[in-house]
């Protein structure tokens, strides 16, 4: 069963930054992990994380650009990670768990989007196995730290999960001719459905689970469009500009709903949930506006399926032979 999709007034907005969330938060003490935390939103997270006291550990493909792009950031930590490859999970995972903290945040904020057709590991559609199953995995290695503080995970969707739900005839596009965005919208639901079972799996030992539409931002998330493409959406100009800023939000602002999912106590009590701006969202409606949340991204039985099939692909499952 998942929490009602319906927004509780919390107050912030589309335009509500990090730091804003977390005024008169004191993370003193907590340790986060960040995925991507060096990076367009990630690292606007990663800096309000701190800010509020925090210690954020950033697992990173490329650790050394890491290191450049937290420097001057206090209580960061970087090591080494590689979404698409499920032996570097697995070694990241063994390094930390040897450190012997528990971790009180987890957000999983690392992604690529709309990717030319890139297989991974056994011929993996690159979307879903780096969005997904890379922190799938990630987070079922890491539960021996995650479970004993109770921590809150936050994936990471986004609108893009609306272009498709879970392909289960042809989830790896092996026959017909493949769709870059549709991958990406695969990818993305199968991020809100692993919030709402992880939510269903976890809650009885505190861990609550959210997902997240950050909003439209920006970053080097992009890098995979040609600037022709995103002028032909109307996203930028000629000269590479925002078309409209005022479309956009700023990393500030987009890193705002994941902190908030991450640290705020209106979510006390509360998981399995689809959020935006810094609120519940509500149900997506068919034929109107492009926001909130479509059904066959929270359906339970949908992320049970997909739970199933992700533990029989990355050979990891912390909650085997648990039913919920």
């Amino acid at each position: 069963m998942t929490t009602s999709q319906q927004p509780i007034g919390s107050g912030f907005g589309a335009r509500t930054t990090a730091d804003e969330v977390l005024a008169g938060i004191d993370l003193t003490g907590r340790l986060a992990l960040v995925t991507g935390g060096y990076s367009g939103i990630g690292i606007e997270t990663t800096r309000a994380l701190t800010a509020a006291g925090a210690q954020v550990v950033v697992p990173a493909r490329r650790p050394d650009s890491a290191r450049e792009q937290l420097a001057g950031i206090d209580r960061t930590e970087v090591d080494e990670l590689d979404l698409g490859d499920l032996d570097s999970v697995a070694a990241f995972a063994d390094r930390f768990l040897a450190t012997g903290r528990s971790l009180d945040i987890v957000i999983d904020s690392a992604g690529i989007m709309a990717t030319p057709e890139t297989r991974v590991g056994p011929g993996w559609e690159a979307q879903l196995a780096t969005n997904h199953l890379g922190h799938f995995a990630l987070v079922n290695r890491l539960w021996p730290a995650i479970q004993p503080g109770g921590a809150r995970v936050v994936s990471v969707s986004s609108t893009g999960h609306l272009y498709s739900g879970i392909r289960w005839d042809d989830i790896d596009f092996t026959s017909g001719e493949y769709e870059k965005w549709t991958a990406y919208g695969q990818a993305k639901t199968a991020n809100s459905l692993f919030a709402v079972r992880l939510d269903a799996l976890g809650r009885e030992s505190g861990v609550r689970a959210f997902a997240v539409h950050p909003g439209g931002i920006i970053t080097p998330l992009q890098r995979h469009l040609p600037l022709e493409e995103q002028v032909q959406m109307g996203w930028l100009n000629p000269d590479g500009t925002p078309k409209d800023p005022s479309a956009f939000k700023t990393p500030e602002q987009g890193a705002a709903t994941q902190v908030w999912a991450a640290t705020s106590p209106q979510l006390d009590g509360l998981g399995g949930v689809y959020l935006e701006d810094c609120d519940v969202a509500e149900p997506n409606v068919a034929d109107g506006p492009r926001r909130g949340v479509a059904q066959h991204a929270i359906d339970p039985d949908q992320a049970a399926r997909l739970w199933t099939l992700s533990a029989e692909r990355t050979g990891v499952d912390a909650f085997a032979g648990t039913s919920a």
